[in-house]
């Protein structure tokens, strides 16, 4: 049908959240060689405009919450040409340590998201 599928969003969204990190000094991959590890808790999206096939889209990811052991992060995308908004959604994240049990958010990671 030249529609993106829904779950592509998701997708989506954690491009947008590893990049924002990426920016903010925070690296994933070396985050978990040290068992830091951020774990999707709960991941919702609404769906505004479908995305064709080949659309140039861009994803905006912020930092919605912060606490203890939990991150948020909201997001927008849209249509790149026109700026039609595409779907909008949100992620919490748990920190997890070596034994996958939550454990308080490192101050490193505090510290570059603050």
């Amino acid at each position: 049908m030249g529609i993106v599928y829904y779950s592509k969003y998701f997708v989506y969204f954690e491009m947008g959240r590893i990049e924002f990190l990426r920016d903010m000094g925070i690296s994933y991959a070396k985050i978990e060689k040290e068992n830091i590890f951020l774990a999707v808790a709960d991941a919702h999206c609404k769906y505004k405009s479908p995305a064709m096939f080949d659309d140039l889209l861009v994803i905006k990811t912020c930092l919605s919450m912060m606490k203890l052991a939990r991150i948020e992060f909201s997001y927008e995308i849209r249509r790149v040409n026109e700026g039609t908004l595409i779907a909008e959604g949100s992620t919490l994240l748990a920190c997890l340590g070596k034994n996958k049990k939550p454990i308080a958010i490192p101050e490193k990671i505090r510290k570059a998201l603050s």
